[in-house]
């Protein structure tokens, strides 16, 4: 065969291949599943479903899905799940948010390579392979974070205490701390796309206290408005940060709280060697 020839064939098997199939692992340890876009999209319990005022694209979205709960046959009670992304996105959810009876309702979208996904708004590239929606999701006080796309893997973990202690405050902070309630805030928001202390899961955004928290060097009026909107602040296009302009996205409670959390944390700076 020519090197026209082969180059030719090559060409042709390329076109024939799916243009987004893709693999998700799923490791519930000790067992690990990993599903091929193909596999999913094959289910019998795979179906049409809509999602109005999607997060990603802001419109309502129509997807090819598959129940998660129907992925993870080993989840109970009181277990906690990572979902990690192609772009260094990391967000914990709680399983009992998929598995209370709360009218909540978690589905996996699986993009179709035949039929693609539209990119996503402001050059943020594509939400494929994996992309996990929610029908329902204030009835479980679902945020804008628990909704991971370019999905790439799930993983049953231990809460983020116990896997990053750098990252909780003392033992002796009380229970109904404004700071130990920022700490769940700061877990549900700031930690999907960024570390503390050098500690997280999360490369999306810098370190929140090495080698400064922006407590100090924003003041907390400045912080508030640039969790709020960050191109308040600095106007860059290309900033990932998206902030969390409405009190549905975050409550001027919980912003309060996570402020506080931050300023506890800097006086409890962790280096790592």
């Amino acid at each position: 065969m020519s090197t026209l020839h082969r180059c030719l064939a090559l060409l042709t098997l390329c076109c024939a291949l799916p243009l987004h199939a893709a693999d998700l692992r799923i490791d519930m340890g000790p067992n690990t599943h990993v599903w091929t876009t193909a596999q999913l999209l094959r289910r019998a319990d795979a179906k049409s479903v809509t999602i109005p005022d999607d997060v990603a694209f802001h419109h309502t979205m129509r997807y090819r899905a598959v129940p998660l709960r129907a992925l993870l046959p080993e989840l109970a009670q009181g277990d906690r799940l990572k979902f990690v992304a192609n772009d260094g996105f990391s967000v914990d959810i709680a399983a009992d948010a998929l598995l209370k009876p709360s009218g909540a309702q978690a589905w996996l979208a699986v993009e179709d390579p035949q039929h693609p996904w539209p990119s996503l708004p402001g050059n943020k590239g594509d939400a494929g392979p994996f992309y996990v929606v929610w029908i329902n999701p204030a009835a479980a006080h679902i945020g804008g974070e628990q909704w991971p796309y370019q999905l790439a893997r799930i993983e049953r973990v231990d809460d983020v205490a116990m896997r990053f202690p750098a990252t909780a405050p003392a033992a002796s902070v009380p229970a109904d701390s404004p700071v130990r309630h920022g700490y769940a805030v700061f877990q549900r928001t700031c930690f999907a796309c960024h570390t503390l202390n050098g500690e997280g899961d999360a490369r999306m955004g810098p370190d929140l206290n090495i080698p400064h928290s922006p407590t100090e060097y924003l003041s907390t009026a400045m912080l508030r408005a640039f969790i709020r909107n960050p191109q308040s602040l600095r106007r860059w296009p290309e900033g990932r940060m998206i902030g969390f302009p409405t009190q549905q996205s975050l409550s001027d409670a919980d912003l309060d709280a996570v402020i506080a959390y931050l300023k506890y944390m800097a006086q409890h700076k962790v280096e790592k060697s």
